[in-house]
């Protein structure tokens, strides 16, 4: 409900319990002015009694109720206006009775466990609906802090972080520890295979080029034909040599070149020279232009990936997050132990926030009662709890009569 329609309707109670009240003590001002008149005694003398004494019941009642939020007649009589007068030491009060008596960790662990957080969250998220509705919010809330963000600051730190990664590797380690893996995996067969179609497909291409160059690096006196022939053998022995290579998994060649890497590898991990030369290159990388406008560029595309795929409902990151918030309300509703962790992971982060942060809510009410006005302050307790308050009146008249005719009835008795 809107709390607008909440106070008025809270107003309308109010207005119409104290109309109850002072109705009450209309009645019985009317009653003990006619029982008066009247004279009579017997029957009349109890009701006129009972009338008297329910008017000085809801007369003291009245004052008792009134002197909570306003002077009484607006007369200044000292200890009335409680609540305008003492508005600061009721809202510390009351700031310390929260604190003290329910935001304490043993009472939210308690309600925690009766209210079977893990179950219930399960329970909504399997929903497709719901995981729909958290997997929007969760993508507001992404693009939301990525807005806020500082693009210099996190740009800094993403390149201070870069750099420092790989100035704290050792370059020629590293390659090192890379050409070995690849050697044990057999990994360099496939570059090396690649390298040998590679020259076929040279040789064929430029079969033309080959043989002018045979022809102008010949002495003038061999003949062309000669030339040909030297070519044709030369070109066929290494076609030959590159398809034997290509086809024996355990050629000469293939076990050369894996021997000259790992030889390669031990150089990179030993020798001065190579570290050096390792470490050279990879300060004059980080030192490069190119090198540090693509790291700046990293967190402006990954940013804009990010806040695109947030906002876009079809987007895999939309759909993958509400598809892996339904799985895990699915196995929160099927498994008590997945569960139990929740409930417990939330009664430690609502334990870690009570004992930090329960001052700072007890603060809040005080400060905030200490800002409002008296009269303000006065109004807005009186709606809360003024209806309920009406009916000491209405009870006071009550009681009071009761007690009118108790006191007439002992003082006939003594008379008689």
């Amino acid at each position: 409900m809107d709390p607008a329609e909440t106070d008025q309707t809270r107003r309308l109670e109010l207005r119409r319990m104290k109309g109850v009240a002072l109705g009450l003590l209309a009645a019985a001002a009317v009653v003990y002015v006619i029982t008066t008149i009247d004279g009579g005694d017997g029957v009349v003398g109890y009701v006129r009694a009972f009338a008297e004494a329910a008017m000085v019941g809801a007369l003291a009642d009245w004052f008792a109720v009134t002197a909570l939020f306003r002077h009484p007649l607006r007369l200044p009589i000292p200890h009335t206006a409680i609540i305008p007068n003492r508005k600061d030491a009721l809202g510390r009060s009351l700031g310390d009775f929260v604190e003290t008596n329910f935001l304490t960790e043993e009472v939210l662990a308690e309600r925690l466990a009766q209210a079977r957080a893990g179950h219930r969250i399960g329970s909504w998220l399997s929903d497709p609906a719901n995981s729909e509705r958290a997997s929007r919010a969760l993508g507001e809330v992404i693009e939301g802090a990525l807005e806020i963000l500082d693009d210099d600051e996190v740009q800094r730190g993403l390149e201070s972080i870069v750099q420092g990664r790989i100035a704290a590797a050792p370059a020629s380690s590293l390659l090192s520890k890379a050409i070995e893996a690849s050697v044990q995996g057999g990994h360099h067969t496939e570059l090396l295979d690649a390298v040998i179609d590679g020259l076929h497909n040279l040789l064929g291409d430029n079969e033309e080029t080959f043989r002018r160059r045979i022809y102008e690096e010949s002495p003038w006196w061999v003949p062309e034909s000669l030339d040909d022939r030297v070519y044709d053998k030369i070109h066929e022995v290494l076609r030959r040599f590159l398809s034997d290579v290509r086809a024996d998994p355990d050629h000469a060649l293939r076990r050369t070149v894996a021997n000259r890497l790992g030889e390669f590898a031990d150089r990179l991990e030993d020798d001065p020279a190579m570290i050096a030369n390792g470490e050279r290159l990879k300060q004059e990388l980080l030192d490069h232009p190119e090198f540090r406008a693509w790291v700046d560029s990293l967190w402006v595309g990954a940013k804009a990936s990010l806040v695109a795929a947030a906002d876009d409902p079809d987007s895999p990151l939309r759909s993958q997050t509400a598809e892996g918030l339904q799985r895990f309300g699915a196995r929160l509703v099927e498994e008590p132990a997945l569960q139990r962790k929740v409930d417990d992971w939330l009664a430690r982060a609502v334990g870690y926030l009570v004992d930090n942060y329960r001052r700072e809510v007890s603060d809040v009410i005080a400060a905030t009662t200490e800002r409002w006005d008296g009269e303000t302050t006065a109004r807005k307790v009186e709606l809360q709890v003024g209806r309920d308050l009406q009916f000491i009146r209405i009870n006071g008249t009550i009681v009071g009569g009761l007690a009118g005719i108790t006191i007439h009835a002992v003082g006939e008795l003594l008379a008689g």
